[in-house]
């Protein structure tokens, strides 16, 4: 096995909360442990609030970890000391935000921001390397013809470009792999399917990884290889897309996929069991945070935190239940079984 490009080991982000005589800690992410290798699209899913963002954010370094490890192609990066080491690390591993809008600037036509990327990170490329440099990622990304597209302004473009300008901006830094924090959401469903492509593409032509962040499950399921699904700050599910989504093993993971509107899902769940929000994770104790959604949880459940484990080849789960019923080589229980 190669090294992989980004790997975790027990990433940990905790926020102090409250005022200075009423303090808490607030665990946005608990012993994250997964890995990115090189051409593949990871999907992170999970609802507002279970930790997608916060983990981009510990990956692109504007957080640091309150423990754990991030390795880039096997180096921790607390070795990264000097500005060169950093900049170097921002170039191959670049973040493509939720609002494209935000991320340009509004004085200056598009190609302000690519080729002042350039400038930065390509000190290979003079100033017509550069321009051409742009002139190619734009094309990559579909904006045709690529000179024009580069001289409009953002307010003369649609959402669905100006997003495609952010993942030019990010092609054209030579990445490893890209942070893509809800890319789409903004975009109106009928320009979705496009960008998602785009992603493919980088993926197949540039050998370029993709963090997919994102809360549909249907356009994970679309354009990613692998996904890890997120609850209350862990990570509770992980494997192959079409193997977590077919035979989803955590009752949370089958609580998302049933709530998709795909006529091919096997899983049902009722109201009852669709009700509740998730945990506001300060001062957690021992347990699984889903717990008190689930109806399949034991007794055990609400005072062990579950490891994850692999319960098959490359499929990973961090579910008492599921592994109870893998270790005695049983189909784990669903949630339309349990109704």
């Amino acid at each position: 096995m190669s090294t992989p490009i980004l790997e975790t080991r027990d990433l940990t982000r905790v926020f102090r909360v409250g005022g200075f005589a009423n303090r808490h800690d607030l665990h946005a992410v608990d012993d994250a442990n997964f890995v990115i290798n090189e051409s593949e699209i990871v999907a992170l899913v999970g609802e507002s609030g279970s930790g997608k963002s916060t983990i981009a954010r510990l990956l692109a370094q504007v957080y640091k970890p309150s423990s754990g490890d991030i390795l880039f192609e096997g180096t921790p990066l607390s070795q990264l000391k000097t500005r060169a080491d950093q900049m170097r690390y921002r170039a191959a591993v670049p973040m493509v935000f939720q609002d494209p809008f935000s991320s340009l600037n509004p004085s200056y036509p598009v190609s302000h921001g690519i080729l002042r990327g350039l400038k930065l990170h390509r000190g290979d490329l003079d100033a017509e390397g550069r321009r051409a440099e742009a002139e190619r990622v734009t094309e990559v990304v579909g904006l045709n013809p690529a000179r024009e597209s580069l001289e409009k302004y953002p307010y003369e473009m649609s959402g669905g470009q100006r997003q495609r300008v952010g993942f030019a901006q990010a092609l054209a830094y030579r990445p490893k792999v890209i942070l893509a924090d809800e890319p789409v959401s903004m975009l109106d469903i009928s320009i979705r399917i496009g960008l998602l492509n785009v992603m493919a593409k980088l993926r197949d032509d540039e050998h370029v990884s993709l963090l997919y962040i994102t809360h549909d499950i249907a356009s994970a399921r679309y354009v990613a290889d692998r996904m890890m699904v997120m609850y209350a700050g862990r990570v509770v599910e992980s494997g192959p897309v079409e193997e977590v989504l077919q035979a989803p093993q955590h009752p949370y993971t089958q609580l998302l996929v049933a709530a998709v509107p795909d006529p091919r899902a096997k899983l049902t769940v009722t109201a009852e069991q669709a009700a509740g929000e998730p945990p506001k994770v300060i001062d957690p104790k021992p347990g699984c945070r889903f717990a008190a959604r689930c109806p399949l949880a034991k007794d055990v459940c609400r005072v062990v935190t579950p490891p994850l484990l692999e319960l098959q080849p490359g499929h990973t789960v961090a579910c008492h239940v599921a592994a109870e019923n893998a270790g005695r080589g049983e189909e784990s229980e669903t949630l339309g079984a349990a109704a």
